[in-house]
């Protein structure tokens, strides 16, 4: 027993686009197997039954499985980010095709939802100084792409 925890991605029939999309953004990743489905069903025989991927070393595992299920805010990815570029550039690719939320949170187009962000940002709102965590908080919910300068400004009260 390996213990190992791999995050399974339920989709209807896009399972190997999105790998696909996703790996173009994270750029450090890979396709592992591809299993289709045969005649045992349900799926249509020859279409993509799952595809296992990695994504900065994040394992993963796309099933095809109809639209039962969709995705909800319920569970996000975090993308913490080193600067406003890197998350600039995270929020471009991910809601390219997808929709803007508030306080740095969005839905790719597949309809994932991530959240995106300067780590500096948690830094900002969990100040033990409570009045400048609170200007830094109150500017970061007025934001859907955050923007980690005038949440700066707001926590140095300016």
């Amino acid at each position: 027993m390996s213990g190992e925890i791999v995050t399974c991605l339920w989709f209807d029939g896009k399972a190997q686009e999105a790998a696909e999309f996703y790996l173009s953004v994270f750029k450090d990743g890979s396709i592992g197997r591809v299993a289709h489905y045969n005649d045992a069903g349900p799926g249509e025989p020859g279409s993509v039954m799952v595809v296992e991927f990695t994504v900065n070393g994040q394992k993963f595992v796309g099933l095809n499985g109809g639209p039962e299920f969709t995705f909800n805010e319920a569970v996000s990815f975090q993308i913490p980010c080193a600067d406003q570029a890197e998350a600039d550039y995270f929020w471009e690719k991910l809601t390219d095709g997808g929709e803007e939320g508030p306080c740095g949170w969005l839905k790719d187009r597949f309809g994932l939802s991530w959240q995106v962000f300067p780590s500096e940002v948690l830094d900002l709102v969990a100040d033990p100084d409570p009045a400048k965590a609170k200007r830094a908080t109150e500017a970061m919910y007025r934001m859907k792409k955050i923007d980690l300068e005038t949440i700066r400004k707001a926590h140095a009260g300016q």
